[in-house]
């Protein structure tokens, strides 16, 4: 990282540690966006968004927080947890999770 970018904050996406996102999978008509966050003591946090994709183009994306107290030793296993608990969440919840009509929240 240059001088400048260290001294006022450089994005941590150019950092060359900072893991790629992961694809998103399509289940039951809903988006799974895994985002598993690596924590304090090395192991990685089980998260990810739920996203309900807009059925018309005036309307806009509608998208729920999933954040689990689970941590996994490995990004891989984080990422499998992660996608296995929003099929849950899925599965449990459907188009209830989106019933407020907020754009966004936490499942």
């Amino acid at each position: 990282m240059s001088f400048f970018s260290k001294l006022f904050g450089g994005s941590k996406s150019m950092e060359p540690d900072a893991p790629l996102p992961e694809e998103p999978v399509f289940y039951k008509g809903f988006e799974i966006r895994v985002e598993p966050g690596k924590v304090d003591n090395g192991q990685w946090r089980l998260s990810g968004y739920i996203v309900k994709v807009a059925e018309k183009e005036d309307d806009s994306d509608m998208e729920r927080f999933y954040l689990r107290a689970d941590t996994f030793p490995s990004r891989e296993e984080a990422v499998d947890f992660s996608l296995r608990k929003g099929r849950q969440i899925i599965d449990e919840q459907g188009d209830r999770l989106f019933v407020d009509g907020a754009q966004s929240g936490r499942a």
